[in-house]
């Protein structure tokens, strides 16, 4: 068992560090490691309780818990970038850190929506870089959209794509808005 453990949490060290955006992707990584590792309970569950007349197994439930609180909370430390780290090092469990970051990054993520129309808006494409490394970019930020449930209409978003298009590809930009038939961001 300890092994497979051990194989198992060296196999998520490519978790990306949160640094305080994209907080929904990382959540679900986060969450997906907990599971793996059966202690993702920890954030929604409340620590057993003492009671005056314990038996060993009630004492055990609670270790158990206790340990996997600590394995949880770990892992979600470890997964954070040494900035913020530093900042949620003192939550006193699992559950408690876990709300603080939901409650602080899922409001900004509502500012996030804001950010991303502004981000696909004002984006241009510049000669200096291939025109499919620009593109990556751009289907990067429509990603984010569909992750935020935000949708735009396909029209919209391949006539600004043209728009977006280097200064070098002028002629390009022009046949294409000049087509009277509408073509799809996949044709594009």
């Amino acid at each position: 068992m300890a092994a497979s453990l051990k194989e198992m949490t060296s196999n998520f060290v490519k978790l990306e560090k949160f640094d305080g955006g994209n907080f929904i992707r990382w959540q679900k990584k986060m969450k997906f490691l907990l599971t793996t590792l059966k202690v993702v309970y920890v954030l929604n569950t409340t620590r057993p309780l003492e009671k005056e007349v314990e038996t060993l197994a009630d004492t055990r439930e609670r270790q158990k818990w206790d340990n996997d609180d600590y394995i949880c909370m770990g892992h979600i430390l470890n997964g954070m970038s040494d900035s913020l780290f530093d900042i949620y090092q003192s939550s006193i469990s699992a559950k408690e850190l876990w709300e603080k970051l939901e409650s602080r990054y899922m409001q900004e993520d509502a500012t996030s929506k804001k950010f991303l129309v502004s981000q696909f808006i004002n984006y241009k494409m510049v000669d200096s870089k291939s025109v499919m490394e620009q593109r990556h970019e751009i289907e990067y930020i429509l990603n984010n959209y569909k992750q935020h449930k935000m949708h735009m209409d396909e029209t919209i978003i391949v006539s600004s794509i043209i728009d977006k298009l280097p200064p070098s590809w002028k002629d390009f930009k022009k046949s294409m808005k000049h087509k009277k038939e509408d073509i799809s961001l996949e044709q594009l």
